[in-house]
């Protein structure tokens, strides 16, 4: 065997013990009993010490070194393991298994301190995480910037000031936008009425599969919050239901089917290699938003939603078609980020890309995060936070350890302008397939230029080579001035 051969051998155990941490961590968040919480802990630290033994592995030195690439697929396999082999080298193992160990047991005391209402067991714990984070970035940073280091684990190549440089320059016509809407004489009518669980269930599959969701690689089941999980043959969603808001649970559900879709349409070819997973999160948020928003609420599709959703519940308060593509879309204050419109998601996110800098950089203590959560909410969305659970307790990120993933979810959206652009170019017939619950073309056309290539291109060519030009704040902008001033009469 070649020095490549060795290496993708290892390469393809490893690969496998990542998916089956993966799952440990799946069913932490959906069936496991809570009492198991610190044996999971435990479970998930020793995997992670394995992990990490392997990543560190000496003969991977040896192998990348003598490796031979015949492809450019094979040049890019040896690229990103040598890229994992030198970060996870950085990092002292002891670091690694406590990250995994505490990650693990916070995520269960957040979810307590969400259910309960009440930050005062979680703020501690999320200190030492804080603090063990801090430790990594340090280690992983080699003198340059901490939160760099970080965010370099979701969007490779991508820095904080970039970040912020993008966010400055959306924000304005955003807030324009929202100011603009919220005054409109024109206000869609709420959905009211009580939608139960089993209902919204059965519905959410049906979207799924309109979305071709494959469900003989796939299940959905509920958790505290929605995430997908898995890849190759195996990708899960998960979704909540609030029995007053079923578009919470649809469309939740729509979201996730576009990061599973993500893993299940990338060249099998590439399974059990680092070619075989989603390049960055910004791309994965792409996939995810512009099958929730630019597919799942544009007026085609809503108009065959209302359809199914007026027989399901046996009828709606909502008029007709027309009114029903307002409400789904309908801009309104609110505190949670997961149920805000597409005017106000993005300014959700620069609030907490913000504050997760400034944690990490230590101009913020965890002691002072509540007041400062709120303080800046109040400044950017003009409402008081009322309670824990609507403010800081309502995201899992930062209790299992996510600094620097916060702002993909946002450059996803712009990343999902762009690619909405390009996609409706190429299949100007979409909105009839979407009208009968087919969002097919336009799935495959998202499989063919973004999916398939899994990791082998890097994220910003793999966008710019689909949408045929550079990566710009301005597609998505359009698309909402151009939407919302419609439904708002602007």
């Amino acid at each position: 065997m070649s020095a490549f051969d060795d290496l993708l051998a290892f390469q393809r155990q490893t690969e496998a013990l990542s998916s089956i941490a993966e799952r440990l961590g799946w069913d932490q968040e959906t069936v496991m009993p809570r009492g198991a919480t610190e044996q999971r802990a435990e479970e998930m630290a020793a995997m992670e010490t394995l992990l990490h033994e392997r990543r560190t592995d000496p003969r991977l030195g040896e192998w990348l070194e003598a490796a031979q690439p015949q492809s450019e697929a094979d040049a890019r396999i040896i690229e990103l393991i040598a890229r994992d082999f030198t970060r996870a080298s950085r990092v002292p193992a002891r670091l690694a298994t406590e990250l995994a160990r505490l990650t693990s047991l916070a995520q269960g005391i957040w979810a307590e301190a969400r259910a309960n209402d009440d930050p005062t067991d979680f703020l501690p714990v999320l200190d030492q995480v804080l603090m063990l984070k801090r430790e990594e970035a340090a280690a992983l940073a080699d003198g340059g910037d901490l939160y760099d280091a970080l965010l370099e684990d979701y969007e490779p190549g991508m820095t904080g000031a970039g970040l912020a440089a993008l966010f400055d320059a959306m924000r304005p016509r955003l807030v324009a936008l929202r100011e603009d809407v919220l005054g409109a004489e024109r206000q869609p009518q709420a959905l009211s009425g009580h939608f139960p669980q089993e209902t919204q269930l059965r519905l959410a599959r049906i979207c799924a599969t309109a979305f071709g969701y494959d469900w003989t690689r796939g299940r959905i089941d509920l958790a505290v919050h929605p995430f997908s999980s898995g890849r190759w043959q195996d990708s899960r969603i998960t979704t909540r239901v609030v029995e007053t808001d079923p578009f919470n649970c649809l469309y939740s559900t729509i979201h996730e089917v576009g990061h599973s879709s993500y893993e299940l349409g990338i060249d099998p070819d590439y399974a059990f290699t680092p070619l075989g997973r989603g390049v960055s999160m910004g791309v994965h948020e792409s996939q995810s938003r512009i099958y929730e928003n630019q597919m799942g609420r544009g007026r085609a599709f809503t108009g065959w939603l209302f359809k199914r959703m007026s027989d399901a519940f046996d009828g709606l308060n909502i008029a007709d078609e027309d009114a029903f593509y307002a409400t789904v879309n309908r801009v309104a204050p609110g505190h949670i980020r997961t149920e805000a419109d597409e005017v106000q998601y993005n300014l959700h996110i620069m609030l907490r890309f913000d504050l997760e800098r400034d944690l990490i950089s230590g101009r913020l203590d965890t002691e002072d995060l509540v007041e400062a959560w709120n303080a800046r909410f109040l400044k950017d969305f003009g409402i008081a936070v009322d309670r824990p659970a609507n403010g800081l307790l309502q995201d899992v990120h930062w209790a299992v350890g996510l600094f620097g993933y916060f702002p993909t979810y946002a450059l996803g959206n712009v990343l999902a302008g762009g690619l909405n652009a390009a996609m409706r170019a190429a299949v100007p017939d979409l909105d009839d397939a979407l009208a009968r619950g087919d969002a097919g073309p336009g799935v495959e056309w998202l499989r063919e230029n973004v999916q398939r290539h899994g990791g082998l291109l890097p994220p910003r060519r793999l966008i710019e080579e689909a949408t045929g030009g550079p990566i710009s704040p301005e597609p998505l902008l359009d698309y909402l001035e151009e939407k919302f001033g419609r439904i708002y009469g602007l």
